[in-house]
């Protein structure tokens, strides 16, 4: 039988893990003070994901692009996925694997902020998408699980959420991303 309890207790233990390491704390303010840098700039976030990660990376596209805590001006973010119809295009075209690096190719450039959401860290199109990124000169971001699979070796940071388990990650992931968007509004629209 599927004990309730049990998963919320497994939610806050993974979640208490993230709070006790200082370093990925660390890793959670670099990250989002890499997107203040960029923005201020003029650059833009990229988000991109599959299935649930792509949910989350359209959920913090539109927290910064819409609004989070507050009214203030749009800032320049996008998930990456949104388009339909080019997404399929370029799948059927192309390759599935090409969907996120041939978008990042019409439209990224130097300064701008690619973060990648990955359970497994090892997504072929957006391990593509950040070796794209990194040749324009794209900073990229990778949020993944525990091991952090192949985007722990390509990627500028790593957030890599200590659990193995694809819900307690994505959990976590909105978590890490909710706080991203919050020291991002608060650093670009001081009150």
């Amino acid at each position: 039988m599927i004990s309730i309890e049990n998963i919320i207790n497994d939610s806050i233990n993974v979640k208490q893990l993230i709070l006790n390491d200082k370093d990925l704390i660390k890793r959670i303010n670099d990250a989002a003070m890499t997107c203040v840098v960029s923005l201020k700039n003029g650059g833009k976030i990229n988000f991109c994901g599959n299935g649930g990660s792509a949910a989350d990376a359209q959920h913090l596209a539109a927290e910064l692009s819409g609004r989070f805590y507050y009214d203030r001006p749009p800032l320049n973010a996008e998930a990456l996925h949104v388009n339909t119809s080019y997404l399929t295009a370029v799948a059927n075209d192309y390759s599935y694997d090409m969907v996120y690096a041939r978008m990042l190719q019409s439209s990224a450039k130097k300064g701008d902020v690619l973060i990648g959401i990955s359970t497994s860290g090892n997504s072929s199109n957006i391990l593509k998408a950040i070796e794209l990124a990194k040749e324009i000169g794209v900073a990229t971001i990778g949020m993944t699980g525990e091991k952090g699979g192949k985007m722990a070796d390509v990627c500028d940071m790593l957030i890599s959420v200590p659990s193995s388990c694809t819900p307690r990650i994505q959990e976590a992931h909105i978590m890490i991303g909710h706080i991203i968007c919050e020291i991002i509004e608060a650093s670009m629209f001081p009150r």
